[in-house]
């Protein structure tokens, strides 16, 4: 079972990503030490897709650098 885009959210809060934001279901984080922001889509409730688990993953472990 896929994870819920509200679980993608806390993973990313979690490793220092804020929320700037963004048009209808879209929402944009970023880091301080990271130059390019994340987009997630999809409401809270929505099973992930696995190239937004990808991109979650990616951007986790840059911030981790």
């Amino acid at each position: 079972m896929p994870p819920k885009i509200r679980d993608l959210i806390d993973r990313l809060e979690r490793a220092g990503y804020t929320d700037r934001g963004g048009r209808a279901s879209h929402r944009n984080f970023v880091h301080p030490d990271v130059s390019k922001p994340i987009t997630i889509s999809g409401k809270r409730g929505d099973d992930a897709r696995i190239y937004q688990i990808k991109a979650v993953n990616k951007a986790i472990e840059e911030a981790q650098k």
